[in-house]
């Protein structure tokens, strides 16, 4: 046997060796990635099942507000909230039931039902919503301090206006007028010239004493 076919017979010699010591490593390697490839596509067929059938679900619950019904409403909510939480269908169910609830007086339904929201939805904007909401219920409460720690929350700067509005609802309400003033000119000046908004906010002002 040549020089040569020994080398290449060492070489295979070799090749089984390392082959027969990490055959079991390699396999379940691919395995793994093979998995979680499958795990994968997997999952996303599983949102999109779940996306559909939430949708479905939430349609139902749309038809239950229409009829005016709160405890149909309330149920239909529940069940998208309940069965669906991840979507985000889910938060608006939650929210559009809290608007319900809040009109029928059921403030401490609203409450739970925002708080749910706020704890389940990623959007910004949804979230600024539940917020502003939440502490507007907080000051019909006569809970100033909850509700200025709820309205201390990160929100977009298109909700800037709202949230200084409101906070000088719940200042002028617990006695800090001046506190109040401040929070009434930052939403002034917030709001866009041309929105009617301004007029109200202008009123809360001229209440206080303050001309812009």
């Amino acid at each position: 046997m040549s020089a040569l076919d020994l080398q290449e017979q060492e070489q295979i010699d070799a090749l089984k060796a390392w082959w027969k010591e990490n055959a079991n490593k390699l396999i379940g390697l691919v395995l793994v990635v093979a998995l979680a490839a499958a795990g994968w596509r997997g999952w996303q067929y599983y949102q999109n099942t779940q996306a559909v059938e939430a949708a479905t679900l939430y349609a139902g619950f749309i038809q239950q507000v229409d009829s005016g019904d709160s405890k149909r409403i309330n149920d239909a909510a529940a069940e998208v909230m309940e069965r669906y939480p991840r979507t985000a269908y889910a938060p608006r169910a939650a929210l559009l039931a809290a608007q319900v609830n809040e009109q029928a007086g059921d403030t401490g339904r609203a409450s739970t039902q925002l708080q749910w929201a706020l704890a389940h939805t990623g959007e910004p904007g949804l979230k600024s919503v539940a917020g502003l909401r939440l502490a507007a219920i907080l000051l019909d409460e006569k809970k100033y301090d909850e509700a200025l720690k709820q309205l201390d929350a990160e929100h977009p700067a298109g909700f800037d206006a709202l949230y200084a509005d409101l906070r000088g609802d719940v200042l002028n309400a617990s006695g800090k007028r001046d506190e109040a003033r401040s929070a009434y000119a930052l939403a002034y000046d917030k709001t866009p010239e041309s929105s009617q908004y301004r007029n109200l906010i202008q009123m809360k002002l001229d209440a206080l004493g303050v001309k812009k």
